[in-house]
């Protein structure tokens, strides 16, 4: 009988987006080259993986309006994590241990195991003692329809940790044993939980990756654990740690104990619209991260979540990342290789001298990439100015305070609608030069620097008439030089 609920609940869900995708792709709102559900509400990547010759993306989904409500699983296939192909819906609620308007089947991964793809995944309900969120299992011989296991639920929430806060698997194989690392709560300190399982349907406490003492909040959603070079890093999303939304520490990890000693920390993006990251392997080796280009209603500068609810949609993913370790242990977020397939309309410059206000040109100035560096050393000014999807009296300020080493992301004037200003510190000290890199879509700005260490990401519902550069400096003159721009061909509505 279950099998048959979860059955109906899909085809009802598909029918809804079937019904609607035509005219929400038409959205002026729409993205022209992120990653979006067809229609609904869209939030964490899930089951991110590459699997029989496809990257494979699941997500978190609500089909039938832009808000979040319902929790589905979407799913789509790409050749080039560009291009993607909608799948049918993996999973709906259906179980006792998921079935709530308010619950469903909450963020989790994928892996391959006995050439099955299986999902491992929070289920979410609440049977009048409160949410409870316990790890469930489906699996799928084709990589398309999921059957959930009837051995479900196969991981509740240990002594100590609130059955409302445990969540949100990522799960690995290392030699001949499946690892799952689980976000926790306990006496209002986050936690990442260790288990381990022979079948992936069996599992038993291991360590306690790693905690909080405090200073990094008191939930750890979404946590991912994974090598780069000889280092291991574990990413999570702090609840409770001020503005910062997703954090990375790298360090050392010991699988006979269980323990991951750290000794770097950083933050994945500084902008308001990043969230959740997972990672995944690509077939040449890279590891590659997606996050939400979204906030929650609990951050502290949080407004809402944006107009596009209107065209009965909202959320998109960040753009692809590369993952890369330096020698100081830091790491790097790259725009993964792929996005230059979609450059047009190229312009490159080798250099410009800047101090009374100007205009500069990259595609159409809605989707465009641009990239430059600041030449330090030719550079006297104190601050510069770089005001993007500018018209209608509107624009986005990026601001580079050389005076005091930050750079903010002003959105306060961006569309009417969007509120806040993002910071970040610059670390100048000893550079000859500061490279830039930005990619803009109609409705999102990211803004990599310091070699794609400090990073932007911020949601932007400008119009298309906004579409016009300027930059200027403040208090003598700024040098660029190596400036490339771009326009960038559409590949999702």
């Amino acid at each position: 009988m279950s099998k048959e609920i979860m059955l109906r609940n899909l085809e009802k869900a598909q029918r809804e987006i079937d019904e609607k995708k035509d005219i929400v792709k038409n959205g002026r709102m729409r993205q022209h080259y992120h990653f979006m559900a067809q229609t609904g509400w869209l939030n964490d990547p899930n089951g991110l993986i590459y699997y029989k010759g496809k990257y494979h993306f699941f997500f978190q989904h609500n089909p039938y309006y832009g808000f979040w409500d319902y929790m589905h699983w979407g799913h789509a296939v790409s050749d080039d994590m560009l291009h993607w192909e909608y799948l049918p819906l993996a999973l709906a609620p259906s179980e006792s241990y998921d079935d709530h308007m308010r619950g469903g089947c909450f963020s989790g991964s994928a892996i391959e195991h006995d050439g099955k793809l299986f999902l491992i995944f929070t289920g979410t309900t609440n049977d009048g003692k409160g949410f409870e969120q316990t790890q469930c299992v489906a699996w799928s011989e084709d990589g398309i329809h999921f059957e959930k296991y009837e051995g479900n639920p196969v991981l509740r929430a240990p002594e100590g940790v609130p059955t409302y806060q445990f969540r949100d698997p990522k799960v690995w194989k290392h030699e001949d044993t499946y690892y799952m690392v689980c976000g926790a709560s306990r006496d209002n300190m986050a936690q990442a939980l260790l288990y381990r399982s022979k079948d992936l349907l069996h599992w038993d406490f291991f360590n306690v990756l790693a905690e909080s003492r405090g200073e990094w909040g008191y939930m750890w959603e979404c946590p991912d654990f994974y090598p780069v070079g000889d280092q291991y890093v574990l990413m999570f999303s702090p609840m409770g740690a001020g503005e910062r939304t997703v954090v990375y520490l790298t360090g050392d990890f010991d699988y006979e104990t269980g323990k991951f000693v750290w000794n770097k920390s950083g933050e994945i993006d500084w902008g308001y619209d990043y969230y959740a990251p997972q990672s995944f392997v690509a077939p040449d080796g890279r590891r590659l991260i997606v996050g939400w280009a979204n906030a929650w209603d609990w951050m502290p500068f949080w407004k809402d979540w944006g107009p596009t609810y209107k065209e009965g949609w909202c959320g998109s993913f960040n753009l692809v990342r590369e993952v890369r370790m330096t020698k100081d242990g830091t790491l790097q977020f790259v725009p993964i290789r792929e996005l230059k397939t979609l450059r047009k309309d190229a312009s490159k410059q080798d250099a410009l001298v800047v101090q009374e206000e100007m205009g500069l040109q990259a595609g159409d100035g809605v989707s465009f990439e641009l990239k430059f560096k600041i030449n330090l050393e030719e550079t006297d000014a104190e601050s510069f100015v770089l005001d993007l999807r500018c018209g209608a009296g509107k624009r986005t300020r990026c601001m580079f305070d050389f005076k005091h080493a930050e750079l903010s992301v002003d959105r306060n004037e961006s569309d009417g609608w969007s509120e806040g200003v993002s910071r970040s510190a610059m670390f100048l000290k000893g550079k000859k030069e500061l490279d830039v890199h930005i990619f803009s879509d109609q409705s999102s700005l990211e803004i990599f620097t310091d070699d794609y260490r400090n990073n932007h990401a911020n949601n932007v519902f400008a119009g298309s008439e906004q579409n016009q550069i300027r930059l200027f400096a403040c208090g003598g003159r700024v040098t660029l030089v190596d400036i490339e721009a771009y326009g960038m061909e559409e590949c999702s509505r």
